[in-house]
């Protein structure tokens, strides 16, 4: 069980992974142009902040398998915890089966079905994404379809080469249900991460023993009331 942020924010993913919870990044284009960076500079820095036996999703923007391993050659060059990100579709999965076959860790994303998933699977993906929010938006059920492609990958004994990584995270609430339903990953947003921590009994109780707390240390200041 994984937690990845999705976000290309250097700084809150520095703050974030100074937690020691943190095992991941999670990029693509509109992250990476809503921070302003330059996308080979952005992933340099990330990939810096982590380990190599970390991931590092980095995605791949091409029509053709032959230019998406072009970029991806690119990508890799920045360290040994880059994973590259390819779309589910025919030329991704190509891409995918040529990086796997060099042992390259590949992110298959935008997976909206169980076919796509087993097509993934049998392009040996390190990770498949299904995109639990975006597919809620068709009226649709996102959890079901973590819970799905679970099941599939667990009688097939998948699980052992391609991990689930549950992507389009929008609640606290999508974190809990997507590991319920199978999830080996859940990348989410920073903010989705730090309200993670949040209760509001964990805030009252807290609270109440600091209260008793200081009552404790008043007396013991004071010592014992001996009376005559």
């Amino acid at each position: 069980m994984k937690l990845f942020l999705d976000t290309s924010d250097v700084d809150e993913i520095r703050k974030y992974y100074d937690t020691g919870l943190i095992s991941g990044v999670t990029t693509n284009p509109s992250l990476i142009l809503k921070s302003g960076g330059d996308p080979h500079k952005t992933l340099t820095e990330i990939s810096r902040i982590f380990p190599d036996e970390a991931s590092i999703s980095a995605e791949v923007v091409a029509d053709t398998w032959h230019e998406m391993l072009t970029q991806a050659q690119e990508y890799e060059n920045i360290g040994k915890n880059i994973t590259i990100k390819v779309p589910c579709t025919k030329e991704g999965l190509k891409a995918c089966l040529v990086l796997r076959s060099k042992k390259v860790p590949v992110n298959v994303t935008l997976v909206f079905s169980v076919s796509q998933a087993i097509l993934a699977a049998r392009a040996h993906a390190s990770y498949i994404s299904p995109f639990v929010g975006r597919y809620n938006d068709q009226r649709l059920n996102g959890i079901g379809l973590v819970e799905r492609i679970s099941q599939v990958y667990q009688k097939h004994k998948v699980y052992w080469e391609t991990s689930i990584l549950a992507a389009s995270i929008r609640t606290v609430e999508d974190v809990e249900l997507s590991f319920r339903a199978g999830a080996d990953v859940v990348t989410m947003p920073p903010k989705i991460f730090e309200g993670m921590y949040q209760h509001m009994l964990t805030d009252k109780g807290v609270e109440l023993f600091n209260q008793d707390w200081k009552q404790v240390a008043n007396t013991h200041v004071r010592g014992p009331h001996v009376g005559t």
